[in-house]
């Protein structure tokens, strides 16, 4: 999404500054293993001993996030059949062959022109051409929302490049229309290109992963999968697929196919600042935009190269108030209620213009007047 240009001098140090960055900052310190055994040493040579309380208190306080933090650390590794003493093999990049869906224009152009910055071999699969100067990005035009056009590109790409080891599934389209409103042209495209074209590149490019008992797939989802919105009905639900898709998919590796060492990565994200939301009107108060930012398209390009470098699987919450939202929906019903009030989303699609991923039939994006503008934006 495109970011909103403020109605007033905004200091940059607090225009930035939200719950991420706190909690980064807490998680470094307050929070900290390493910080806070520290602490009980400090008062020791001030002349503190046990069972004073302020020993007790301090070695409590660090013996409980030592063990958050093991605990934490330790079922990463159980997920990734990690070792206590050993990481990983090194990542080599430059044998990887990297398809990105949806590569053309928001994310899924950063994180391709970000790839082939670092010499990997990226394809991009998008009904649009990407604009880029590096040579080794390779665009196959595809409408992945068709399997008969996926499966003929496969072949392509097998033939011309080589098997792909990485799939980045991130092609999306939202309507922003009620249900009764939705034509079923609608709601076909809604769930071919956020739903079926995972099911489509995964059958064209899954099998030789599985030969090869290696691969990462990496799924793009929506933290409006986890809970409803209005006028958002095709496009949470489609989300909400994608996620239990993902949770499926893991388990199929690990119990029926045997490969556990074939990494999947689903990123559950919030706001994301790309053009396809950017006609969204949400709250513009410093108490939302504080508990719940907009993330920079960077940042998630960011974690999902983190999350190849790194080769575990892993389910990523972005940003920090996501990891909360699963639990909105076991809330009070009042509760519940107060949360979807606060943060808008009932009302934020009301005046939604759709710009991207329009059909012939639609015709080209209307222009959209400033007051429209105004407002966040999302994945």
């Amino acid at each position: 999404m495109e970011a909103e240009e403020q109605s007033y001098d905004a200091s940059p140090i607090f225009d930035s500054f939200d719950i991420d960055l706190l909690v980064k900052v807490l998680s470094h310190t307050v929070f900290s293993p390493f910080f806070t055994f520290f602490i009980p040493v400090f008062y020791y040579f001030q002349g503190a001993r046990w069972p004073d309380n302020i020993i007790v208190l301090t070695s409590s306080f660090c013996a409980a996030v030592s063990a958050f933090w093991f605990i934490k650390w330790y079922s990463r590794l159980y997920r990734n059949q990690g070792s206590l003493l050993f990481g990983p093999p090194r990542f080599d990049w430059g044998e990887q062959i990297v398809v990105v869906t949806g590569g053309a224009s928001g994310i899924g152009e950063l994180i391709a022109n970000t790839l082939a910055v670092r010499n990997v071999t990226v394809v991009v699969l998008d009904v649009k051409p990407i604009i880029t100067e590096n040579y080794n990005i390779t665009y196959y035009k595809c409408d992945v929302s068709k399997w008969e056009e996926v499966e003929a590109v496969a072949k392509r790409i097998v033939e011309e490049l080589g098997h792909p080891t990485v799939l980045i599934n991130n092609a999306g389209v939202v309507q922003g229309k009620r249900i009764l409103d939705l034509s079923p042209e609608d709601i076909q495209q809604t769930f071919s290109v956020n739903t079926l074209a995972h099911f489509w590149t995964l059958k064209a490019f899954l099998p030789e992963m599985i030969k090869q008992k290696s691969g990462h797939i990496v799924n793009i989802a929506s933290a409006a999968g986890l809970v409803g919105i209005a006028r958002m009905t095709d496009y949470n639900a489609s989300k909400a697929a994608i996620i239990s898709l993902h949770e499926s998919l893991r388990y199929e590796l690990d119990k029926q196919y045997r490969v556990p060492s074939i990494r999947t990565t689903l990123i559950v994200a919030g706001h994301i600042l790309t053009p396809m939301f950017s006609t969204v009107n949400l709250p513009q108060n410093w108490f939302y935009k504080f508990f719940v930012p907009s993330l920079a398209p960077v940042t998630v390009a960011k974690a999902v190269i983190a999350a190849l470098d790194e080769q575990h699987s892993r389910v990523l919450y972005m940003p920090f108030y996501v990891n909360f939202v699963p639990f909105l929906t076991l809330m009070p019903s009042f509760i519940r209620d107060l949360g979807q009030w606060l943060s808008g989303a009932d009302h934020g699609m009301d005046h939604f213009v759709k710009v991207s991923g329009r059909r012939p039939e639609e015709g080209p994006a209307p222009v959209v007047s400033q007051s429209l503008e105004n407002g966040s934006k999302t994945d």
